[in-house]
């Protein structure tokens, strides 16, 4: 599919799987059940009453949208009244005093940090009343007070703080944005809340749909006994907030008490915490937003923190489960993956399942998901400049459209996004093993979200992590983003046009790669120095032009006692085709904990046995020759590293030819590790 992902909402970005952590009052969400099997009617004479003292509650729809399409939106097959409607309606709110109002806490937290502006009421002719201060908020109990500028002349619903079980009730609502409506049922239950049963919910019958949270539960007198807010899991139950609650709750105060539940995608293992956190009201409501998003993301931050605390000792690349890992061969692919530890404790590579789509000019956009986030590698066309693509982030970001398209939604068609202007965020972090990343915000105002893209350069073009983010919580996917860094795989591969054109942009070169000294001239030689491996050719060995290719395959291993991001693979080729190559593998004396097949493996390469042992043999219609260099093994010398060398050429070749070949492999070679 087209898409990037798959999301169940009227007007779609797509995105990753959903998080994998969550504090309790983000996924309350009113779902529809079925109508009550029987009808009860509000006295006609305390309708217009409660008509009157219930309001939508709504956002404003964002006024501009930088976002270019394939075509102009077909706003016309949305419903008259939702296209022509400059608001979101998000749920229902209703008077409880003088200039006193309360909804949903997680209804006004749809405003926190938004790109849509400000939630505000909207009564039912229309009239749109602006929230002036926040009075009381309790995040568990999912409720919020507050007070309005310029307020309706209503009168306030009369409450009930003693309701009795089994009697009719009313839920009170903007069901599905669609306008206030009354629905009864009865009043069943009650439930503790779920984690130390401090309170106990409500639990009523009469139907509830999307919009309905924050709305009044009446009782068959028409007061209020409760405040709707979420769906019963496994019955079609719906729950309220007994409105003592909200009466008793401390006055001019934020309350946030809750557990929380954080995981990052390498790991299997949860940390269970608690947020925590108070603060004097009243506020305004941007005020009241800026202060409840410090919080609660310094409380991500310390849950993050947390769970790396509780794991150091078997996150890589500490702990038994780390050592096949860095003593493993490098990948040659240049399709970023992640390390993850898997079931046995043991850490690998994720798997990917690529999908390519194709640009001008050679150019092409893999794309997968591993864990929650979408991993790029797009190699840019040849007409495209590593200077430019690294230094336009709009020009990164119309490319990646065309290989990897990204749809809107509107009614029955699905609208190609062709380009999301300029981001709003530009910056660049270093990882743990100083590879330097360009990190790239883009908002998605229609949809309140965030796309957060963590580039990568390489050679061809970048290697990228893709999240799309709540916009109040794109300072939690960052944070795991950043963390994810040190856990990213991938080789760096480009032809020798590219590799020169990369190696230009020497500020977000990874630091690996300014201790190696990479020169060529087409037509004459190429060299390759680092302080561990030193070599060179002529086209006597292989032809050397703009076109062949060089893929550095990177490792984590240790060296000195220090686990480091390095070269273990170099791979040059006469083109993409690998009609032709040399190669050089690094290879590591296992460690004890390791088990027999490392062991065999190193003393096969010991030993100098086949294949390493100088003598041609053919492999998938290659022919290929190979040795061992390094420090010789003997009785005072027991070396710790050693390097394979290789070259190959297509189809059947004489053994006197594929021996002159390594001897010019050879002629430079200088291992400078033992």
């Amino acid at each position: 599919m087209d898409q990037w992902a798959a999301r169940d909402r009227q007007e779609q970005f797509s995105t990753p799987p959903a998080r994998r952590r969550a504090i309790t009052w983000l996924a309350w969400m009113v779902l529809t059940i079925a109508p009550a099997l029987h009808a009860a009617t509000l006295d006609p004479a305390v309708l217009p009453k409660v008509q009157a003292a219930t309001f939508e509650v709504v956002i404003p729809k964002p006024v501009n949208d930088p976002l270019s399409y394939e075509k102009p939106l077909p706003l016309d097959q949305l419903p008259f009244q939702i296209r022509n409607d400059k608001y979101y309606s998000v749920g229902t709110a209703f008077a409880l005093g003088d200039n006193r109002y309360v909804t949903a806490g997680h209804v006004l937290s749809i405003g926190i940090d938004s790109l849509m502006g400000e939630p505000a009421v909207r009564d039912a002719a229309g009239h749109v009343y602006a929230i002036d201060k926040i009075t009381r908020f309790s995040l568990q109990q999912d409720f919020v007070e507050f007070t309005l500028k310029d307020p309706p002349k209503v009168a306030p619903l009369e409450v009930d703080t003693q309701p009795t079980m089994n009697d009719v009730v009313y839920a009170v609502g903007n069901a599905l944005g669609t306008g206030i409506v009354i629905r009864d049922g009865l009043y069943t239950s009650q439930t503790p809340e779920e984690e130390n049963g401090r309170w106990k919910w409500m639990r009523f019958s009469a139907a509830a749909s999307p919009g309905n949270s924050g709305g009044p539960l009446l009782d068959k007198d028409g007061k209020v006994i409760g405040v709707v807010l979420m769906k019963s899991p496994d019955e079609n139950l719906n729950y309220a907030l007994p409105i003592d609650m909200v009466l008793k709750a401390p006055a001019n105060l934020a309350d946030a008490d809750t557990r929380t539940v954080y995981q990052l995608d390498v790991i299997d293992n949860k940390h269970a915490g608690t947020f925590k956190a108070q603060f004097p009201l009243p506020k305004s409501f941007a005020d009241f937003s800026a202060t409840f998003q410090k919080l609660y993301n310094a409380n991500v931050d310390q849950q993050l923190h947390d769970l790396l605390a509780e794991n150091a000792d078997t996150l890589f690349p500490k702990g038994t489960g780390s050592s096949r890992m860095l003593h493993s061969s490098s990948s040659l692919n240049p399709f970023p993956t992640l390390l993850h530890r898997n079931s046995s404790g043991t850490w690998v590579t994720s798997s990917t399942s690529e999908s390519k789509g194709t640009l001008p000019h050679n150019g092409y956009v893999s794309k997968a998901v591993v864990g929650s986030q979408l991993m790029f590698h797009l190699r840019k066309p040849d007409d495209v400049s590593a200077r430019q693509l690294y230094g336009d982030s709009k020009l990164f970001m119309d490319l990646l459209l065309q290989g990897a398209p990204l749809q809107r939604r509107v009614g029955s068609e699905q609208i190609k996004v062709t380009s999301l202007g300029k981001p709003t965020e530009e910056h660049t972090f270093t990882d743990a093993y100083q590879r330097r990343w360009q990190v790239r915000v883009w908002p998605m105002a229609y949809d309140n979200t965030m796309l957060i893209a963590f580039l990568l350069p390489v050679p061809d073009g970048y290697s990228a992590m893709f999240r799309v983010s709540p916009a109040k919580s794109e300072h939690e996917e960052m944070a795991d983003l950043k963390a994810l860094t040190n856990f990213v795989y991938v080789a760096y591969s480009g032809t020798l046009a590219q590799w020169k054109d990369y190696l230009a942009n020497t500020d977000l070169l990874p630091s690996v790669l300014s201790d190696i000294a990479i020169r060529f001239n087409y037509g004459s030689d190429f060299h390759y120095q680092s302080k561990r491996l030193t070599f060179g050719y002529t086209p006597e060995l292989q032809k050397i032009d703009q076109d062949s290719q060089l893929v550095l395959g990177m490792s984590y291993f240790e060296d000195h006692g220090k686990v480091v991001w390095d070269v273990s693979n170099v791979v040059v080729k006469s083109n993409i085709d690998n009609a032709e190559k040399i190669s050089f593998n690094r290879h590591i004396a296992p460690s004890d904990d390791l088990d027999d097949s490392y062991r065999h493996s190193w003393g096969k390469i010991v030993h100098r046995d086949h294949p390493d042992d100088g003598v041609p043999y053919s492999e998938n219609d290659m022919t290929y020759i190979g040795t061992v260099s390094g420090t010789p093994v003997s009785a005072e010398a027991q070396p710790g590293v050693l390097y394979t060398a290789f070259y190959g050429v297509d189809g059947p070749r004489p053994e006197d030819a594929m021996k002159g070949k390594l001897n010019l492999l050879l002629q430079k070679l200088q291992v400078n590790e033992h």
